[in-house]
């Protein structure tokens, strides 16, 4: 995601399996400290039920950046 400060920051997609745990951002975070450097700790985290996919079957890493960037309402760097 775009940042005025360090040029991008981490923003993690995650789909929960059918039947998981709910999960929130700060239990997210909480996991990965510790198990992580400070700076890989995704500073936006964003729960969906299913990623943009490809007529092959992959992920669209673009359409997930515009979407998230509509969505924390940021300015594209």
């Amino acid at each position: 995601m775009p940042d005025a400060k360090y040029g991008e920051e981490l923003c993690a997609w995650i789909q929960l399996r059918p039947g998981a745990e709910p999960l929130d951002a700060a239990a997210i975070r909480e996991f990965a400290t510790g198990k992580l450097a400070h700076y890989k700790i995704p500073r936006y985290v964003e729960l969906v039920n299913e990623f943009p996919m490809t007529i092959t079957g992959k992920i669209r890493k673009v359409e997930i950046r515009e979407q998230a960037i509509k969505h924390l309402g940021l300015q594209p760097s």
